[in-house]
This record gives C-alpha cells, structure tokens and sequence, in this order.
C-alpha cells in the first residue's frame, strides 16, 4: 500500500476553502486504497509572535490524530525568542516534515497552496527522491506572485514539482508564463462537491430578518471577494424594491477597519445580515433562505461556495474571472459580469429580482450542471490518473537504479 502525505494551511475541523478540499481529496485517496496522512501547518506565524510577546515560549511539537481514517499531523514550531524570525520558523516546520517521513517513509508528497506549503514539500521531496505533485488554489499565485520575496521560492518550486494542477484554466495560464517548461507536466480541473441534503439542515437563527428578496454571498471577505461592488449595486438595487444582502461569514481581521468603514458609509446597513464566522454546515443552512447568490469576486480560484449553491439550486450572479467564468455559462445558470463592476452587477441583479421565473431556470440548470459535471467520480479518476502515472514513474526509475 503506497503511503501519501499530503501539507496543507488548513484541515477540518478549521473552516476554509483549502482544508475542505484536501480533506475531500485525502478521502478519495483513502477510497483509492492508499495509506493517507495529512501534514498540517502555517508558514505565517502570528499566532508564534503573539505567543513570544505574551511570554509563552514552548519547544516545537506536534498533534497526530486519526480522523475518518486519515492520519493527521499538525506541526507546531517552536517558540524560544521574542527575536524569532520567518526562516527559524521555516526550518523547524521543514525538520518537523523530515522527521514524519523518517518515521512512515511516504511514497509521494502533495502540498496544497503552493507559497505557503509548495516550497518546504517539494524541497524534502526532491532531497528524498520522492515525486511531488503541487496544487495551485489561487490566492497563491494571483496575489503572492507579487511579493518579491516569495516570488524566488514559488518558481522553483513550480520548476520543480513533477506534477501541478490548478482549479482553473487562469491559473494554469499564469504558472505557465511564469515556468514555460511545466506545460507537459501540468493539468487544470474543477473541485467536485458530494451531494447534500438540504431539506435536512436546521433553521439558521438570522432567518427571521431576511426580508425581501434574499441576495447572499458566502466567504471570508477579503480584498479579491470584491464585496464593495455588491454594497455598491445593493444600494442601488434598495432605492426600488426590498432588499436583504445577506453576507455569511466574516472580514479578515487586518482588513476589518476598511469594511466596517465601507459598511457604514453603503446607506443600506439596516439591510445587510452578517452571520460572522460559522462552520459550513451552519453557512449551508443559509442557501435555502437565498433567493440570488452573488459571487463578485475579483479572482477566485474554485469556490466550493459556488458549488453548494449551485448544488442548492441557486441562480448565480457572478464575475467572469477563474473557475466562475469557466464553470458558469452565461444566460444558461446565472449571469456572468465583469469584474469590479458596480454597475454591470446592479443590472445583472434587477433582471433576476424581476424575472422569479428566470432564477428558477438558472437554479435548475446550475443544480443539473453541478450534479453532472463537477461530481466527486470524475475528480476522483483525475487524482487516479496523476497519482497512477508518478508512483509507477517512480517505481520504474527505482528499479532501473537497482
């Protein structure tokens, strides 16, 4: 039985985009008849810094678990100075990695997010003749391309992966500017979801003050969800009929001041619910209370948010940037607009407030595309596939050094 060790920033029971699909895809490896673990840990370290001033200093440790199956290893570098910096951090987590495979002797390494967990996976795994694939999700390389100080790291590591896939054809299209030579040795394709159940989830306690028609969108609201532009259309949208805007989840905290700001100064704060932040499946209980998702973002990668309500049967208003673009027709499941555009969303929205019957078509063809197209059994043999072709590369090549 090969032995696979995935790194992630994120695993559940941590809320996030990146943790819900490694955890999907460590089950369907599982399924595959493969030994899984799951190395989790963080190359930003707030947390450690905030440890060092509050004088908790602790050596380097880790958490192993089992859950549904999958070992899982979160890593805990040390804390030993108020003048600790990125790279002793880094080099902790590195031995910690090490460490792991000395003990389990994995077969192929997969890292997901390629800056944060991409350059300390593949470096270990090229030291140890193990192949590597690396998973691009997107904030990684649409943003953290631009910081010059990762940028060094992420193009090695991109030259360096044996395998690399991307959640969206953009994605791809960018890595393969930047490093020509991994075109041969590259794929993009959607995240899947598993079905749901909808009419079994609990009542959402905000449901009473959804009024109107129920415009919401789903995320950890930050800078590329592009969620002034819905405040902007809302607000024109309010002026003439009955409007909720229904935000589930929360702002990052260092940008919290700029929304809280942009909240006050939107006109329609009476109208506009936040949840906070919520486990996904109270954030899913929310879909069926929805009457329009909207999905501004400027980049966006693969959303599981626009799968579920796709999945739920939801008409999308949404950008027409990465997997949104690719996923959703336009005129066909939803309405796709350009990014940054207060007033292409205005307009998109008011169509759809003002043909009910035209949401139903599109919430219907999105719950039939999503069911089709983005299924778990097709993700599946797209993970089989690579995972196939590196462990037999991988074995062949062994036996011809023997």
């Amino acid at each position: 039985m090969s032995k696979i060790c995935l790194t992630t920033l994120e695993y559940p029971p941590d809320v996030g985009g990146v943790g819900e699909s490694a955890s999907r895809i460590a089950k369907m490896l599982l399924g595959l008849g493969y030994e899984v673990h799951v190395a989790v840990f963080r190359a930003i370290f707030r947390r450690e810094k905030q440890e060092a001033e509050n004088g908790q200093f602790h050596r380097s440790y880790q958490e192993t678990s089992q859950r549904e199956g999958i070992t899982v290893h979160r890593l805990h570098p040390a804390v030993r100075s108020l003048r600790g910096k990125e790279q002793d951090y880094l080099w902790d987590l590195y031995n910690q990695l090490k460490s792991l495979h000395q003990q389990y002797q994995f077969d192929l390494f997969h890292a997901f997010f390629i800056n944060e967990m991409g350059f300390i996976t593949t470096l270990l795994a090229k030291e140890s003749d193990r192949p590597v694939i690396n998973s691009i999700r997107g904030a990684d390389l649409h943003k953290h391309i631009f910081d010059a100080k990762q940028q060094g790291h992420i193009c090695w590591t991109l030259q360096n992966s044996d395998w690399t896939t991307f959640v969206s054809r953009d994605l791809m299209k960018r890595a393969r500017v930047l490093v020509p030579e991994i075109k041969t040795r590259s794929t993009a394709f959607w995240n899947s979801i598993v079905p749901i159940d909808f009419d079994r989830l609990p009542t959402p306690p905000l449901a009473e003050r959804l009024q109107g028609t129920v415009i919401s969108s789903v995320g950890n609201f930050r800078d590329k969800k592009g969620l002034e532009y819905l405040l902007d259309a809302c607000q024109e949208l309010a002026r003439h009929t009955e409007i909720t805007l229904l935000l589930v989840g929360n702002f990052v905290e260092k940008e919290r001041t700029y929304w809280e700001q942009e909240l006050a100064n939107s006109a329609i704060a009476d109208k506009i619910v936040i949840t906070g932040k919520i486990s996904r499946q109270a954030a899913l209980a929310y879909l069926p209370y929805t009457n329009i998702f909207a999905i501004p973002s400027l980049n966006d990668g693969c959303p599981n948010a626009l799968l579920e309500a796709m999945l739920a049967g939801k008409a999308i208003v949404g950008t027409n940037v990465d997997a949104i673009g690719e996923i959703i027709e336009d005129e066909v499941e939803g309405l796709l607009v350009n990014p940054a555009s207060s007033k292409e969303l205005a307009i998109a929205l008011k169509r759809l407030i003002q043909q009910p019957r035209l949401q139903q078509q599109f919430g219907l063809a999105a719950k039939e595309k999503v069911r089709s197209q983005l299924a778990p059994a097709i993700e599946r043999q797209n993970w089989q596939k690579i995972y196939q072709k590196l462990l037999i590369s991988c074995s062949t090549l062994a036996e011809m050094v023997v």
